[in-house]
């Protein structure tokens, strides 16, 4: 079988996944980068690897061998590009096409009203709902989106982002997180308004009230909070954490390679994840249950209810909700087996099913059943179908 993956540019995100097909694949699986990294991305500590791997062409550099790739492969897996002019030509032949999309109306669902949006999304998605076109949900609130504008009945399945994935032994699961006395918070990503990170110095201040409570309950005697990033926020979040008085509580990092962000999360007990309903996934979830952090997250970002199992490997929050975020830290630091078992939790639910190998796996293993019928869904985890729940209604279907 040849699988083709068409998408924006390669990324520390999407290579582990490659890496995986590659090796089931061989030379029957390519990358096409539709256009070259931003400036952006690399300046916060991402790497640009399109050179180096053996499985990745660039569309704007080989476009007659790109193109042949995308026309002529048996599955197409299509991710967001600028070049949507090839899916259509793949799609108007009946040839199949695996979508892979976050959401549509990040900034709201009454969007979906506007007369002109709706031509564009059905000339792109809503004609072939009865074609050889299937959808994976990068994020738990797409398949609304997808829902509203009739595309993809019963053809809509989980998926996401699959980060490096680190299998530790038992002993060093055992060592991973430091017997000092010390709770590590970490939070990660850019100082951008979506991500909220002016959470964290309320946070800060928050569990110093507390800390006599945390002393007597738990066995912590302190606390750290760990900023890994940067951006447009990061002068107004340090002038918030000096005004609060708990700058001698927040340790700010900078942009760092992700490799060093991974290291920071093994020492941390606690992952604080923040961010609002325009967050499409939010790898550094993954990154951070990997680490064996028990998981505090808003369930408005589309990771969240895909992976969070609500009270048994992470906990998650109502959008927005200072409090409830703040209570759920503190009852974790309150219980440290508590913590310790949601973190082992959250460890086993990355190396069980949400990691590069198993989601190359049960891709495969669908784009097979495509080619010769009708393909099924797997029975959790990543390519298993993926429930229409409203935004409104997410966190409390999370609660149940």
């Amino acid at each position: 079988m040849k699988l083709t993956f068409l998408s924006n540019y390669i990324n520390h995100h999407q290579i582990p996944f490659c890496n995986a097909c590659y090796d089931r694949l061989k030379e029957d699986f390519c990358f096409v980068q539709a256009q070259p990294m931003e400036q952006e991305r690399l300046a916060m500590g991402w790497h640009n690897e399109a050179d180096s791997l053996p499985f990745v062409k660039c569309l704007y550099e080989e476009e007659a061998e790109c193109r042949e790739r995308i026309l002529s492969c048996d599955v197409l897996l299509a991710g967001w590009s600028d070049r949507e002019d090839l899916v259509q030509e793949r799609l108007g032949g009946g040839k199949p096409v695996i979508r892979i999309s976050e959401r549509l109306y990040r900034e709201g669902q009454w969007k979906v009203v506007s007369p002109r949006g709706l031509i564009h999304k059905y000339k792109e998605h809503t004609r072939y709902r009865k074609g050889k076109a299937y959808l994976l949900c990068a994020g738990a609130y797409v398949p609304s989106d997808f829902h509203l504008i009739g595309a993809y009945p019963d053809k809509m399945f989980r998926w996401g982002y699959f980060p490096e994935t680190v299998h530790y032994t038992e002993e060093e699961w055992e060592q991973l997180k430091p017997a000092d006395g010390i709770l590590r918070i970490v939070w990660a990503g850019r100082f951008i308004p979506l991500k909220h990170a002016e959470m964290m110095p309320r946070l800060a201040a928050f569990l110093r009230e507390h800390l006599e409570e945390i002393r007597k309950e738990g066995i912590y005697t302190d606390f750290e909070i760990h900023m890994a990033g940067s951006g447009e926020m990061e002068e107004s979040l340090k002038r918030e954490t000096e005004e609060l008085g708990v700058a001698d509580r927040m340790i700010f990092h900078g942009f760092l390679p992700p490799e060093e962000i991974r290291h920071i999360m093994e020492r941390c007990q606690i992952h604080v994840f923040t961010s609002n309903r325009l967050e499409g996934w939010g790898a550094v979830v993954n990154e951070a249950m990997n680490s064996g952090c028990a998981e505090v997250a808003s369930a408005a970002a589309g990771a969240v209810p895909y992976l969070i199992r609500q009270g048994v490997n992470g906990i998650a929050y109502p959008e927005d909700d200072f409090m409830q975020m703040a209570q759920a830290v503190l009852s974790l630091a309150c219980n440290d087996g508590k913590r310790k078992e949601m973190g082992r939790k959250a460890m086993e639910t990355i190396t069980g099913a949400w990691n590069a190998e198993h989601a190359a796996g049960e891709l495969l293993r669908f784009s097979e059943e495509l080619l010769t019928g009708d393909p099924e869904g797997a029975d959790d985890g990543p390519l298993s179908p993926a429930p229409v729940i409203s935004e409104r209604r997410m966190y409390s279907w999370m609660c149940q």
